[in-house]
């Protein structure tokens, strides 16, 4: 009986030290919102005018697929680390270097 005790005790525990699921989910597309189309208005503006509807209408389609597949997973790794600073920031983000000030990406080169 302790032990289920001591066991329940550790989960409420830690489940106290767990990061808002809304406010991660509302950073992680924010995040991702912004660097995503910080690239893809690049290649837009770079295109031919004629063809930039249709590249604009793919680089959503995109976006929409990739956000979808995979914030699911960030959101997960958001509430984990439960990191209020950085979730702040990225949710008061306006830009895409705002953004990447709360939460570099790491240099893959």
């Amino acid at each position: 009986m302790r032990f289920v005790t001591l066991c329940l005790a550790l989960f409420v525990v830690a489940g106290c030290k767990q990061g808002d699921p809304d406010k991660c989910e509302q950073a992680v597309r924010n995040y991702a919102t912004l660097m995503y189309w910080k690239h893809a208005d690049i290649e837009i503006s770079k295109a031919p005018p004629e063809q930039r509807d249709d590249l604009r209408k793919k680089k959503l389609a995109d976006f929409t697929s990739k956000m979808e597949n995979g914030v699911q997973t960030l959101v997960t790794q958001c509430v984990s680390a439960n990191d209020k600073d950085t979730i702040n920031c990225m949710i008061a983000a306006k830009t895409a270097d705002e953004v990447e000030k709360c939460a570099p990406v790491a240099d893959t080169k």
